[in-house]
């Protein structure tokens, strides 16, 4: 169903970036996620070998324990897991506390015989705080084989219009494979916008994964787009500054495509 639609926000000006609003501003805006966790995960204890790693992840009653785990990261904790397509899971999880807390998201694809690992935390940069993603790609040990996960171009061009709540609207432009453009239409950050580098991963036919680390605010996202539904899941991982503790936002939203660049050959 076409959604209604309004004007661009001609009257948005320019936001300098000392005037931007501390990233805990968006958390009463976005809400709890729509989307019903799974409970499929729970009793199955996934034995996942990366290059040269061999991680479990055991799933309980609404927890996780990933082993081997850090002295400051031991025990289970509770987890969400948002089933994108049968067989394919999007898990995510905190470990540890303050500017030592972990963000592990998990791509499960039972039918492909593999697990993507991304792993959020915060460093130290010219004394700031700041944060990094690594991603790697394992195979499920009980599988014989696995197909890689590959870096996709298929975002490339779109202009997405992302409804994360009610309140909560923003628009993506994917300019290259490396570089997008987001911006805030409705919301606490209203007005803002800014160029930060990506990478996409392609999980399914239509189905692909978006990291992008924000220059400005200390912020980590991983979010799941089904272009086929027109459905979102996905998390924020930042850093407050006022309060010096870690933020989580899980999300999802619905999304529409806005248009699809082409650009004229000569």
């Amino acid at each position: 169903m076409d959604q209604p639609s309004t004007p661009a926000p001609a009257e948005q000006e320019y936001v300098p970036v000392e005037e931007w609003p501390d990233v805990t501003a968006m958390l009463s805006g976005f809400g709890e996620p729509s989307l019903a966790a799974s409970s499929r995960l729970e009793g199955r204890a996934l034995e996942i070998e990366y290059e040269g790693d061999v991680v479990c992840y055991a799933f309980g009653a609404g927890e996780v324990r990933r082993e081997p785990a850090s002295d400051d990261a031991a025990g289970a904790v509770p987890y969400r897991a948002v089933a994108l397509r049968p067989g394919i899971f999007f898990v995510d999880f905190r470990v540890g506390e303050a500017v030592r807390a972990v963000d592990f998201t998990l791509i499960v694809d039972f039918d492909g015989n593999r697990v993507f690992e991304a792993e959020s935390a915060f460093a130290d940069r010219d004394g700031a705080v700041r944060m990094r993603t690594g991603a790697r790609s394992g195979r499920i040990a009980a599988a014989e084989t696995a197909e890689p996960w590959e870096r996709t171009d298929e975002l490339v061009g779109k202009r997405i219009y992302y409804r994360y709540s009610p309140t909560e609207h923003y628009e993506h432009i994917y300019l290259n494979r490396g570089t997008f453009v987001w911006h805030c239409i409705r919301g606490a950050e209203a007005g803002l916008a800014d160029a930060d580098p990506v990478r996409v991963w392609r999980i399914a036919d239509d189905l692909v994964l978006l990291h992008w680390s924000e220059t400005v605010m200390p912020v980590e996202s991983i979010v799941a787009i089904d272009l086929a539904a027109g459905r979102s899941v996905g998390r924020m991982f930042c850093w407050d500054g006022p309060t010096l503790d870690a933020v989580h936002i899980p999300f999802d939203s619905e999304f529409t495509i806005l248009g699809d660049t082409r650009y004229p050959e000569r």
